[in-house]
C-alpha cells in the first residue's frame, strides 16, 4: 500500500517539477536577452530600448494585464479607444520594466526556486539579485498558453506590479471620471516623457 501511495505521489509531483524547470529555463533566456542589451555598449539608448520593448511585449501578457488594470472603464469604452489604450499601456509597461531591469543590469542574479501551482496553472519563479549590500528577491509569475510562456505578473519584495498598476490607474481614471479615452491622452504624454528620459 505504501508503494502505491509513493507511486501516486511521484505521478503528481514529477510533471509539476518538469513544468517549473521548463518555465525557469525559458525565463532565464528572456531575462538574459534584456540584460545583455544593457551590456552592449555599441547600441544607442533608443535601439536598446526598442529591442527590449519588443522582448517585453512578446513575453508579457500585456493585453490581459491592461484589461485588468483598466477595471470597469474597459467595458464602457469603444473599440478604437480600447485598441489605443492597449498600445499605450504596452509601451507604459515596457518603459517601467526596462527602467527596473536597467537598475539590475550590472548585478548578478540566479533563479533559486520554481514552483508550479497546478490549481492556477501558474509557475512561480524566484529570482535572487545580488548587490554589495545584500540581495533582493523578485518573483515572476509565468503561465503557459498555446504552447508558449507569458509573464503575467512580477512581484518585487512581495509587491505585485499588476496590483500596483491597478491601484495607480484607478487613481488616474478617477480624476477623468473613469473615461478610458481621456486616460489615453494622459498615458500618451507620460510615455513620451518617460521615453525621452530613457533614450537620452
Amino acid at each position: 500500500m505504501r508503494i502505491l501511495y509513493f507511486v501516486i505521489f511521484l505521478s503528481l509531483i514529477l510533471p509539476s517539477q518538469s513544468m517549473a524547470q521548463e518555465a525557469s529555463k525559458w525565463l532565464k533566456k528572456e531575462i538574459d536577452i534584456i540584460l545583455d542589451a544593457y551590456k552592449n555598449e555599441s547600441m544607442s539608448n533608443e535601439t536598446r530600448f526598442l529591442m527590449i520593448e519588443d522582448t517585453i511585449n512578446y513575453n508579457f501578457a500585456g493585453t490581459g494585464i491592461a484589461k485588468f488594470v483598466a477595471g470597469d472603464s474597459w467595458k464602457n469604452a469603444n473599440k478604437n479607444t480600447k485598441k489605443e489604450y492597449i498600445k499605450f499601456f504596452k509601451r507604459h509597461l515596457a518603459l517601467n520594466i526596462a527602467s527596473m531591469m536597467q537598475g539590475y543590469s550590472d548585478q548578478k542574479y540566479s533563479l533559486i526556486n520554481s514552483l508550479y501551482d497546478s490549481k492556477n496553472q501558474v509557475t512561480l519563479i524566484d529570482m535572487e539579485i545580488y548587490n554589495d549590500t545584500g540581495s533582493l528577491i523578485v518573483t515572476w509569475r509565468v503561465k503557459k498558453s498555446k504552447e508558449r510562456y507569458y509573464v503575467i505578473d512580477l512581484l518585487v519584495a512581495d509587491i505585485s506590479i499588476v496590483v500596483t498598476k491597478r491601484s495607480e490607474f484607478n487613481s488616474m481614471l478617477k480624476n477623468v471620471n473613469y473615461s478610458l479615452k481621456e486616460l489615453n491622452v494622459i498615458l500618451k504624454n507620460q510615455n513620451e516623457s518617460s521615453y525621452q528620459k530613457l533614450i537620452n
